[in-house]
């Protein structure tokens, strides 16, 4: 009998350590642009246009959180990440989600490509183009930001914000 109970919980402990991984998984993943993903018939996903890229120096980075308050723009808490060499004026973006459901999306122009953020010279922007002022440090509530993602493709335009 105690053999069968602890083969059991084995099995229970088992399945709790492969149901976690996928947990773990939904966050921080580095992806390439491919449009082909955001073609008719496909998604869930997001077409992203970012208009007033101010230079074609450094990098663009868009990232995808859940429209939530623990998660959007938490530390190591997007879900998909993109980066692609800065081109002035207007780049668009498939960003997939992982189903229908709220998300936001943030754009940073990393101009000269350290990966550190230079309020002077960096720009930015967030879904739904919030208001950004010194009151909320770039920081609008996932409210704000949040869009309905069904199962096809949603377009939205973010227009870059920079000091």
């Amino acid at each position: 009998m105690k053999r069968y109970f602890a083969a059991g919980a084995l099995a229970l402990g088992a399945f709790g350590l492969a149901t976690a991984a996928p947990a773990a998984a939904q966050y921080r993943q580095e992806i390439r642009n491919d449009p082909g993903k955001c073609v008719a018939g496909g998604g869930p996903a997001v077409m992203v246009t970012v208009d007033g890229i101010k230079s074609s120096a450094g990098k663009l980075r868009v990232q995808s959180y859940r429209a939530t308050a623990a998660d959007w723009l938490a530390k190591g808490r997007w879900i998909y990440r993109i980066e692609a060499p800065a081109r002035a004026g207007t780049m668009t973006f498939c960003m997939p989600v992982p189903a229908a459901g709220s998300y936001g999306i943030a754009v940073r122009h990393d101009i000269n490509g350290n990966g550190e953020t230079e309020i002077t010279t960096d720009g930015g922007g967030m879904s739904n183009n919030p208001s950004i002022n010194i009151f909320n440090l770039g920081k609008p509530s996932y409210a704000k930001t949040a869009i309905a993602v069904g199962p096809g493709v949603k377009s939205i335009r973010i227009q870059m914000k920079y000091m």
